[in-house]
């Protein structure tokens, strides 16, 4: 197997994983933006967390 043969199994693994998106449509854009927002939420919690039992405990500068 040369590196030609890998550069073509990668673009037929790109154009059918574009296919895919085709048929998903929008779904796929409101899964990624969800997510995003549901980790960002979640990490901000547990900020304001950590910031709190720092000042507590006099970690906190």
């Amino acid at each position: 197997m040369n590196m030609t043969d890998v550069f073509y199994k990668i673009g037929s693994f790109f154009q059918w994983t574009f296919k895919i998106m085709h048929h998903v449509g929008f779904a796929a854009n409101f899964f990624f933006w969800s997510l995003i927002v549901i980790l960002i939420v979640t990490w901000l919690t547990m900020q304001k967390r950590f910031n709190k039992e720092a000042k507590a405990s006099g970690k906190l500068a």
